[in-house]
């Protein structure tokens, strides 16, 4: 069985067979491994999640070359929903939960999705209201009534009711106080720490996805600009300046991000 549970290999995709989202975009997440996505807005992180997941279509976007690998099979002949079955599990940007059911039926909703008996939802259940305490004082109350981190934890929730081997989470810190933002990402450690759940998260917060993360990638402009260990990358001054900086600044951070090009070294 081979180490590598997911497999990009030059993934390039558009929308509307016209507008170019991604060129040339290869990342490895191992088993037992969180890998974090950065990159500003736009930068291609949420293609590349949709592409994973088999949901370019559901916005005119096609993936036009390479190839998506989970767990040894091909994705490509698959649906999403082959996907989730198999433990590949999204979590979509915008905190999507069913805004009419309430909390409790949210979670089961995913359990049902992912095939559970009525004896496996129960546990589940259970499961991740240990995790999330809140939820389960908020379990009766209508999901669209409840707070913005009360929705993410409760789409979180029902994802991990799938029993998912890879988590594959689209900026889940978005509009969420820094509380929560660290409530959420430490349960995902310990998910992965405790029972070896297997993690891709997109990120905008590259601070807290970095301290997290066990390896990251950068995207700019729908091509892998870097890649390397998380710990490594971390504090470093270059990885800011890629959200904060303007488009020059940022390109010259990612040439001191990339080191000295073969050609340089030709010169030199």
């Amino acid at each position: 069985m081979s180490d590598h549970l997911l497999m990009l290999e030059g993934l390039a995709a558009t929308y509307n067979h016209a507008i170019r989202a991604l060129s040339h975009v290869s990342l490895t997440v191992r088993r037992g491994e969180i890998v974090a996505l950065l990159g500003a807005n736009g930068a291609g992180k949420s293609t590349t999640l949709k592409a994973i997941s088999n949901l370019l279509h559901a916005e005119r976007g096609q993936l036009t070359h390479g190839r998506v690998v989970f767990d040894g099979r091909d994705t490509a002949a698959l649906t999403s929903a082959d996907l989730v079955r198999l433990g590949l599990v999204p979590v979509l940007e915008g905190r999507h939960c069913f805004r009419a059911l309430n909390v409790e039926e949210n979670l089961v909703a995913g359990g049902i999705g992912g095939g559970l008996s009525r004896g496996e939802i129960a546990a589940g259940l259970e499961r991740i209201y240990t995790l999330f305490p809140r939820l389960k004082q908020r379990r009766r109350s209508a999901s669209g009534l409840t707070s913005g981190g009360e929705q993410q934890m409760t789409v979180i929730g029902r994802a991990l009711m799938s029993r998912p081997r890879l988590l594959v989470l689209d900026e889940p810190s978005m509009g969420l106080a820094p509380l929560v933002v660290e409530t959420i990402f430490s349960t995902l450690k310990r998910l992965n720490r405790e029972e070896g759940l297997s993690i891709l998260v997109a990120e905008q917060n590259s601070t807290v996805a970095l301290r997290y993360a066990d390896s990251a990638a950068v995207l700019e402009g729908g091509s892998m600009a870097l890649s390397g260990d998380a710990a490594d990358l971390r504090g470093r001054p270059e990885i800011k300046a890629l959200y904060l900086g303007s488009p020059e600044e940022s390109a010259a951070h990612l040439a001191a991000l990339r080191g000295p090009s073969p050609a340089d070294h030709a010169a030199a």
